[in-house]
């Protein structure tokens, strides 16, 4: 998992919670196998967790991980989205984007796309050619965070953060690496802009190392372990690669690295931290769409088949000889 990389005795440091109230572990869930797209395999991280505990996040597939030979990698076809934003992180291999706003970039170890779907919008996610070819190892994730009612309908944006640009930390001990994609912790800011108030972190916690950090109260906390194993919350509750934990209320969050022998496949504990203001909103998601109401979907149909979430630009429009 080679999403970038950083020596933590040379990072700055983020305090250890103090005079704060530790997050009890409501739940731990364990992600259900799918497939997506042209047939790229899946875990859904957020399946079997109520709406009301993910708001204002809607949904998440880990993608991946899985070794391509030559002629294998899969994306997914043209689509329209609208009422959200996606977040594609990728820690293994490569991703390319195109959208109907002239959005695009090739995305690879560590680097994000953040795509504001907001009124509307036709997008493409696939692997290049060249990986086509040559197959490749793959894995990454993608988020969907809602957007509240006020916003709905803001013209969509793309951002494209490049692994470098997320800021890194190391816990206050230095055994674990922090990537702040968005968001704050501990004063710290990541480079993704949002329009709900939201904190994106992928955390590295070597073998035996455990990881304490601050914690928005006004946010939800969750937790998704992406590789390794090790335990979580105050009780030291185990949790493993593809399992969601899902905090109560408080102000600290707490993980722990398994003591694994270094030859393990996985020594580390890579875990995503994810927390946003709740929008406590009515959310009414109808496949590629989020909105408020059934009529607002109802709607959104009618403006995409009638063309105006945009046209697929002719650089990728099939020739017809």
């Amino acid at each position: 998992m080679p999403a970038i990389t950083a020596d933590t005795l040379t990072l700055p440091r983020v305090d250890a919670p103090a005079g704060v109230a530790w997050r009890p572990v409501r739940t731990i869930t364990t992600a259900p196998t799918g497939y997506e797209g042209e047939g790229f395999p899946v875990r859904r991280a957020f399946a079997g967790v109520p709406s009301t505990v993910l708001d204002p996040f809607v949904h998440m597939d880990q993608m991946g991980e899985v070794e391509y030979a030559p002629g294998e990698p899969k994306g997914t076809p043209w689509h329209p989205h609208r009422g959200f934003e996606t977040v594609t992180y990728m820690l293994d291999g490569v991703m390319e984007h195109n959208d109907s706003q002239g959005g695009g970039g090739v995305i690879t170890n560590g680097d994000t796309q953040w795509m504001t779907a907001g009124s509307g919008i036709l997008h493409i996610e696939k692997p290049p050619e060249a990986l086509v070819v040559s197959g490749g190892l793959f894995h990454g994730v993608q988020l969907w965070v809602n957007l509240p009612r006020a916003s709905k309908l803001v013209p969509p944006r793309y951002q494209d953060i490049r692994a470098t640009e997320s800021k890194l930390l190391s816990s206050a001990d230095g055994g674990a690496l922090l990537r702040v994609i968005a968001g704050e912790l501990g004063g710290h800011h990541g480079p993704g802009s949002t329009y709900t108030p939201i904190t994106m972190i992928h955390a590295t916690v070597s073998p035996g190392a455990r990881l304490e950090v601050p914690w928005r109260e006004d946010f939800n906390a969750l937790g998704y372990v992406l590789a390794g194993a090790g335990t979580v919350g105050t009780d030291d509750r185990p949790i493993r690669k593809g399992q969601l934990a899902v905090f109560g209320e408080g102000g600290a969050l707490a993980f722990a690295a398994a003591a694994t022998p270094a030859a393990e496949p996985e020594p580390n504990l890579e875990v995503l931290l994810l927390g946003g203001q709740p929008i406590r909103e009515p959310v009414v998601q109808y496949g590629p769409f989020v909105m408020n109401t059934r009529e607002e979907v109802a709607q959104a149909f009618e403006d995409y088949q009638s063309g105006r979430f945009g046209v697929i630009p002719a650089a990728h429009t099939p020739h017809t000889d």
